[in-house]
């Protein structure tokens, strides 16, 4: 079965730190890309990053470039979102999904999605 499950979200204060984690499961990771999403009430799915499944090149939104940073640990095949400097406009759900396309950040491209863990930014 293919699974994709996220966790690491909570409350931090502006400033603060957060790792996601999204762990995979039921398909081979290397044929696939990973993306980090998020979505704040009201407002579309946003792409943040994605790194491909054997851990090679990642790529970012200009809203998240030089703050969070994508990585994979290939042997447990989970990808964490390290996110730092975080800001109040950072609270959203956050996703991770899958896509056999290279440096993807169109959310219609993914195919599988995790359910999403919170993250809340707020003093």
């Amino acid at each position: 079965q293919v699974q994709l499950v996220e966790s690491g979200g909570g409350l931090v204060q502006p400033g603060g730190s957060l790792r996601l984690s999204c762990a995979a499961s039921g398909f081979i990771l290397d044929y696939y890309t990973i993306g980090w999403f998020r979505q704040a009430p009201g407002k579309a799915r946003e792409g943040l990053s994605c790194i491909g499944g054997s851990g090679g090149m990642s790529y970012y939104a200009d809203s998240v470039k030089g703050r969070f940073t994508i990585s994979m640990d290939n042997a447990k095949n989970t990808i964490y979102l390290q996110m730092n400097s975080l800001k109040p406009e950072d609270t959203a759900v956050y996703y991770c999904g899958r896509t056999r396309l290279g440096h993807s950040l169109t959310t219609y491209e993914y195919d599988t999605w995790g359910q999403g863990t919170q993250v809340t930014v707020s003093s």
